[in-house]
Parts: structure tokens; C-alpha cells; sequence
């Protein structure tokens, strides 16, 4: 098994917390898990953390590894897609993942993301223009389409 380092990351919505192996950030969660470790990974994502949440960064550049089902994954990759400032329905990213029936799924899948940010499953929303659900509450999926430039 790989080593895990930690950083904690200032931002406007609460602390964050990341987890990376030596070459791939793993674990995206809000709140203080006491890891603090320096490597350049975790120093790298700090940075395009704090320019993206200062409006300077539109797209993140750094290694990710989100591990989970097939499924999952596939519907994780197809996140990365989504534009900047953009949103799309679940029953939306369901046929992109080619599973057009899956839009619970996708949501389950959404929900799971171990990386949220990073992997923007806040950029999907209800088809009929609601937010829909987020894993690190509702109030930080609005501020960061606000943040992004959406209306919500």
C-alpha cells in the first residue's frame, strides 16, 4: 500500500482537508483530519485550490486518483468535462455516461466523488433547475456555482 500524506487548506468554505499518495491526490473532504505534510503534490494543490477559489484558476492541473466502482468512475470522468461556469442534470450526465435511464445512479455515483472540487460534481444539477443534493452540503454546491458564475 502506498503512503498517504495529508494537507489542510484554508478556503472560503471551512477548512479542507486532502490525502494524496506520493503521486496522486486521493481524498478531497471538508474539516481538519490532522494530516500535515509538505510534499509537493499537496503544495501544488494548495495553490490551484487558493487561485481557484480567488477566481484565477478555472481548471485544475493535478493528478487525481478516485477510486470507486466501474460505474463510478465513468461517471467521475465524464464530471471532468463539465466546463467551468457551466451545469448539467443528472438525467443529462446519465446519457453522457451512456447509461441514459442511470440519473439516480449518477446522482449515488455524484455522491461518492472522493475528490468534489477537483472532480466538479457540484456543476450537476436538478433537470428542472434545482441544485439537487451535494455531499458537502448544499450551501458550499451554491457558493461554488456563485463562485463559477452560475445562478442558483
Amino acid at each position: 500500500m502506498d503512503a498517504t500524506y495529508g494537507a489542510l487548506v484554508s478556503s472560503p468554505l471551512g477548512p479542507i482537508s486532502l490525502l494524496s499518495t506520493e503521486t496522486h491526490l486521493i481524498s478531497l473532504q471538508f474539516g481538519d483530519l490532522g494530516f500535515r505534510n509538505g510534499t509537493p503534490l499537496l503544495l501544488e494543490a494548495e495553490a490551484q485550490l487558493t487561485a481557484y477559489f480567488s477566481g484565477k484558476l478555472r481548471q485544475f492541473h493535478l493528478p487525481l486518483l478516485a477510486k470507486g466502482t466501474v460505474f463510478q468512475e465513468r461517471v467521475w470522468a465524464a464530471l471532468l468535462d463539465i466546463p467551468y461556469g457551466t451545469t448539467m442534470s443528472y438525467r443529462q450526465l446519465a446519457e453522457r455516461t451512456g447509461s441514459p435511464r442511470a440519473f439516480r445512479a449518477v446522482g449515488n455515483a455524484n455522491g461518492k466523488n472522493p475528490l468534489p472540487i477537483l472532480i466538479p460534481c457540484h456543476r450537476v444539477i436538478a433537470r428542472g433547475g434545482g441544485l439537487g443534493g451535494y455531499s458537502c452540503g448544499l450551501p458550499r454546491k451554491q457558493a461554488l456555482l456563485l463562485l463559477e458564475g452560475v445562478a442558483c
